[in-house]
Parts: C-alpha cells; structure tokens; sequence
C-alpha cells in the first residue's frame, strides 16, 4: 500500500521530451517526492486518468499537475467521484469540487473579502449589457471552469462587436464570468501567496510579457520570487482562514484593484504551481502539514 499519490496528467507522467516547462514540472513534483520520502512515506507520481493505476492501493493522493482537467472536465469530475470512495484526496474532495468553478469567488465577496468586480453570466445579458450596467469599459471574459488563461478574452469597448459572438459562443457551451479589467496587471502585475496549513510561506510576482496581459509563463509571461508586505501576507491569511477545513496548501492570488486596494484574484486548492523550486522549505512543511492531519 503506497502512503501518497502524487498526481499529474498524461503529458507529464512519463515525459519522452523535456522543455524548460516539463522540468520545471519534473523538479517541483520531485522536491516533494523528497521531502515525503525523508519522513518515511512512499510516494510515486501518477496520472489522474491512468487506465492501471489501482487507486485503493494508496492510502492519500496530492493533486499537483493535473492542468488538462477543464479540457475534460466530465470525465474528471467522474473521476473525483469515483475515486474519492477509493482513497484519501489533498486538498479534501469537498474543497476540490467547490473549488473547481469560480463562482466561489461569491462566498469570498460575501464574506467581505475584496474580490475583483465580477459578474457570473446568466441568461438574458450580453457582453454589452453587462458592461453597461456595471459601467465597465474594458473587461475579461473567461469560463468559470479554466486555468491557465483558457478561452479567456480581453475585451474593451472598441473590440466589443467582434468578441460579442465569441462570447456568445462560448456561453452555450459553458458558464461565463466577466470581470473588470484591473489596469495594474499590466503596470505591476498579480501577487501569488504560497500557504501551507492555512500559514504564508512565500510568494512571486507574475508579469505579463510586453503587449500581453496573461501573466502565465504560457503565453510569455514572467515569475519572480517577491516579499509581500505584512498587509498582503495577512490578506493571504484570512482569505485562507475563511475556507473549512483550513486547507493544507492554497495559493492566494491577489492585484491591486482599480481603486487602489487589495483584491482577491482567484483561490488555488486544486492543482496550484506552488514554486518549490524557490522554496524548498515549504515542501517540507507541506510534507509535514498532511502526515500530520491527513
């Protein structure tokens, strides 16, 4: 009986060409490999849709690279539920399933966490008549089921009828959210918190590359090791604080908004990039933090 899974996809499992991305991929899963196996657990790296992996065979499974998820979200969420009745997921399969879509970006913004400007699409708005009633001038449109910046789109008011079809297109297939765009992701960029038990070990700063406003290394972007202030550490921490049960490791994703103050950009609970690589520490602690309560 093996003690963790760590969990990948296909493309990343048994790798035949490595890029600068896949090693990066490779060194971040191996640095917790080892930091569990220091503590006397056994741990391998699996694919989630393995078709022979038995999943009763391992008493914990730690979701780290499963980034084609929302590519086959159906068979995912079939899979989650299948197999959290075999074994033991990390973060819990609750949290996993409520942070899969970003309507809970609403719980946060209830619970008086400054979120960026949202508006989760229903029926009978358009692109234009959100942008009108919120008297928003520039905006992002993506799936509430994405990462990576998938079918995400910058729209502003001079580009509005080309992207009203898109959009619409989009919208049959999937719910939408609509957000305000945030002018400082292009002047300073967006804040990623590492916490682990709910406590901040460390951060970096995305920056989107020249002419772009997707922060992700996948479209140009740039990642740097950065010290948060004390406001930004302690923002992390109540955003992290208002999830239950505390998770064992969530990234806090967090811009300075349009009026000059903090906002919550997004919450990672399922399969965050959490930059071992520049803090090897919080693997440890991480390692630490799930034989510990899981």
């Amino acid at each position: 009986m093996l003690d963790f899974v760590i969990l990948t996809e296909d493309r990343y499992e048994n790798p035949k060409v490595l890029d600068w991305y896949i090693k990066n991929i490779l060194k971040e899963d191996g640095i917790l490999l080892e930091s569990l196996t220091k503590l006397g657990f056994s741990a391998k790296r699996v694919s989630w849709s393995s078709r022979s992996f038995d999943w009763s065979s391992t008493r914990h499974v730690i979701f780290r690279s499963t980034w084609d998820y929302f590519e086959r979200f159906a068979e995912f969420e079939n899979w989650l539920k299948i197999t959290s009745l075999k074994t033991k997921f990390i973060n819990t399969y609750s949290q996993i399933i409520w942070n899969l879509d970003k309507s809970y970006l609403q719980y946060f913004d209830k619970e008086g966490i400054n979120i960026v400007p949202s508006f989760f699409m229903s029926e009978g708005f358009s692109l234009k008549g959100v942008m009108k009633k919120n008297n928003w001038t520039e905006v992002i449109t993506k799936p509430t089921i994405s990462a990576a910046a998938w079918n995400t789109h910058r729209v502003s008011e001079k580009n509005l009828k080309k992207h009203e079809p898109i959009f619409c297109g989009l919208q049959k297939k999937q719910k939408m959210i609509i957000q305000e765009f945030q002018k400082s992701i292009l002047s300073f960029g967006e804040i990623s918190l590492v916490l682990i038990g709910g406590k901040f070990t460390h951060a970096v700063i995305k920056r989107a590359k020249r002419g772009d406003y997707r922060v992700q290394d996948d479209y140009g972007g740039s990642v740097k090791t950065y010290e948060p202030s004390m406001e930004e550490v302690q923002f992390g921490e109540l955003v992290a604080s208002k999830c239950n049960p505390i998770p064992a490791y969530a990234r806090v994703d967090i811009i300075i908004d349009n009026k000059n103050e903090l906002a919550l950009s997004e919450l990672e609970l399922i399969e965050p990039e959490l930059w071992f690589r520049f803090c090897p520490d919080s693997a440890h602690l991480l390692a630490k933090e799930i034989t510990k309560n899981y």
